[in-house]
């Protein structure tokens, strides 16, 4: 009879988006922060839950690389030899300052496209005012 290793030295990573799975790999640790701070798991960590805040997520993979995600808020989820982590947004980097720069680049497109969706919705709420004002003057 085989012996088991009591002791996992990794465990799997998956983190997803709405729409997509981001991360799918093993990891032998990783760093990620919720609203009272940041925390570390390895992998015979006991399970929890926590709700996770914008920022940093950092993972080792099975190769001792450190990789880096930035993301936005979510929850991740530690049971047994799995970590499910659930965001709205996030973007895998290779290192930090390229993280930076893809996350820059991301928020300047999304503050674009609101500027433009407030911009849309201010002209449809201009056009139901005045469709009511000759609504008011017509009765």
């Amino acid at each position: 009879m085989a012996d088991r290793d009591p002791a996992p030295r990794t465990m799997r990573l998956k983190l997803s988006l709405p729409e997509r799975l981001l991360v799918d790999q093993r990891s032998g640790q990783l760093v990620a922060e919720a609203e009272n701070g940041s925390f570390g798991i390895l992998p015979r960590h006991v399970d929890f839950v926590a709700a996770l805040v914008p920022g940093i997520l950092s993972f080792w993979d099975a190769d001792g690389r450190e990789r880096f995600v930035a993301v936005d808020e979510g929850v991740l989820v530690k049971a047994g030899d799995e970590v499910l982590v659930a965001v709205r947004d996030a973007v895998l980097g290779e290192d930090l300052e390229s993280l930076r720069a893809t996350v820059r680049e991301r928020f300047i497109e999304l503050d674009e496209h609101a500027r433009a969706a407030r911009s849309a919705l201010a002209r449809l709420e201009a056009g139901v005012v005045r469709r009511f004002i000759e609504l008011r003057q017509e009765a």
